[in-house]
């Protein structure tokens, strides 16, 4: 299990608005810090990935739990 800096409460809110917040929340952290996002929304298993890939930072897991999904991201840029 992934141990994070950070954790961010996107839950009830549907895309884009999880992977918006992750961004802006990203950019407060430090190179090497791990945000821990959480969502109800499944869009997310397909947006932050993408998100990842295209600003260069890294997914490290993606944990489903019921219906919460815990997306772990380390700020690599």
């Amino acid at each position: 299990m992934t141990t994070a800096d950070f954790s961010l409460d996107t839950l009830g809110l549907f895309c884009p608005i999880p992977v918006i917040l992750t961004s802006k929340k990203m950019k407060e952290l430090t190179q090497g810090q791990v945000l821990e996002v959480l969502s109800d929304d499944k869009g997310i298993k397909k947006d932050l990935p993408v998100w990842c890939k295209n600003s260069g930072n890294e997914l490290i897991e993606l944990i489903e739990e019921n219906e919460v999904i815990k997306l772990y991201v380390r700020k690599s840029v």
